[in-house]
């Protein structure tokens, strides 16, 4: 049994639900970028726009973890994808301040969404499966990304307004849909068991200062906020740095991305550690792949389409293993009874990092250019190996 469960009936369909929450991400992320720049809005307020959504997330992560431990997924889920489908018809008819509304509500939605779904996952897997079923988890949050960003720039080059509502809505219900009818508590949902809520009495918001206190908590947060203020960039800006590469196209370089997370997640699966040990040379070789995207994105203006599309195949790699290697290593080295909430700290790393890469880097791409805002980006990744060192020898 343990050999078939991460790839069951039952975890297939969590996967579903996460491949159709997601869909919308990866259309809005073409889109929206677009919209707003057509309507008048600067780099740095398209950050805010596409930074606010992972900002909420951040914020509602520990809240997230807490609420379902306590309460069970199945009636949180229920209300969140009804807020969530509310947030996604926003869109269509509102303008700059309705983007930020629907970003809030959809960052309040992916916190309890995505926690509801990884913990599940994470209760119900052997340790030996466990970096397996969180990947694969991740692999359908991407998926959406390989066809998603041609679907957006078909429907903002062809389709216009109608035919964004109607793809909106059909995501929209049929994602509802399948959630009110998928039992995710099947899966192995934490239910309201008061005893492990104990070490959490005190609020979840002091459980932040864990994020320095807990050495293993703080080398996979810092690493994760880290990388992912740069796949933050990439996703924000990408879309309106294509058009200053020759050759270069938007949906296409997002396709490659989002290609490789999925086959290299699918295909490799079972080479991401999953045994609670530090590996140091993994880390950092994802970290190195990292860096020489960025660096590629830099020259891409200059080289041209070859440096373009090669940062894409790497960045993709990076993406791919990163985020699964830092989380499993995770959920055998944090506290049992408090695991969940600071579970839910470690992924609002990620939540922060990908915001900062709007909101950071959109005022630094108004003063230095895209070229030299990614740059900066391959700077951070730089200090990102000092920082791991540094980590590791407390850990180890």
């Amino acid at each position: 049994m343990k050999q078939s469960r991460v790839t069951s009936w039952t975890f297939i369909r969590l996967y579903g639900l996460a491949f159709l929450f997601f869909s919308a991400n990866s259309i809005l992320a073409v889109v929206l970028p677009l919209r707003s720049e057509s309507i008048g809005a600067s780099n740095a307020t398209i950050g805010w726009i596409m930074g606010t959504y992972m900002l909420t997330c951040m914020f509602f992560r520990p809240m997230a973890g807490q609420f379902i431990q306590r309460y069970g997924a199945a009636r949180i889920l229920r209300i969140i994808l009804l807020i969530n489908g509310f947030a996604l018809l926003l869109y269509p008819w509102t303008g700059l301040a309705g983007f930020f509304a629907a970003r809030l509500l959809q960052g309040i939605s992916t916190a309890f969404f995505s926690m509801s779904l990884q913990i599940a996952i994470i209760d119900s897997l052997s340790d030996e499966e466990r970096s397996q079923g969180i990947s694969l988890y991740s692999l359908f949050t991407y998926m959406p990304g390989i066809i998603g960003p041609v679907i957006a720039l078909a429907l903002w080059d062809w389709g216009g307004m109608d035919a964004f509502v109607a793809v909106l809505v059909v995501i929209a219900v049929s994602t509802a849909i399948f959630g009110f009818t998928t039992p995710v508590e099947a899966g192995g949902q934490t239910t309201n068991e008061s005893d492990d809520s104990q070490p959490e009495q005190g609020g979840i918001w002091r459980s932040f200062a864990q994020v320095l206190t807990v050495r293993p908590l703080a080398l996979c947060t810092w690493l994760m906020l880290g990388a992912s203020v740069v796949f933050g960039a990439v996703t924000v800006f990408i879309p309106l740095y294509a058009s200053q590469v020759a050759y270069g196209n938007a949906g296409l370089y997002m396709t490659v991305q989002a290609a490789v997370i999925v086959v290299a997640r699918l295909v490799l699966r079972k080479r991401i550690p999953s045994d609670g040990i530090w590996r140091p040379r993994f880390v950092q070789g994802m970290i190195t792949l990292a860096l020489l995207s960025a660096l590629l994105l830099a020259l891409a203006s200059t080289v041209g389409p070859f440096a373009f599309y090669t940062a894409a195949l790497l960045m993709g790699f990076a993406q791919a293993f990163l985020y699964p290697a830092l989380t499993t290593y995770l959920t055998f080295s944090l506290p049992k009874a408090s695991r969940n909430v600071l579970l839910g700290l470690f992924i609002a790393s990620a939540d922060l990092g990908i915001s900062l890469g709007g909101l950071v880097m959109g005022p630094l791409a108004d003063r230095l250019s895209y070229s030299g805002m990614y740059g900066v980006c391959a700077v951070l990744l730089i200090v990102l190996f000092g920082v791991e060192k540094m980590y590791r020898n407390r850990v180890t």
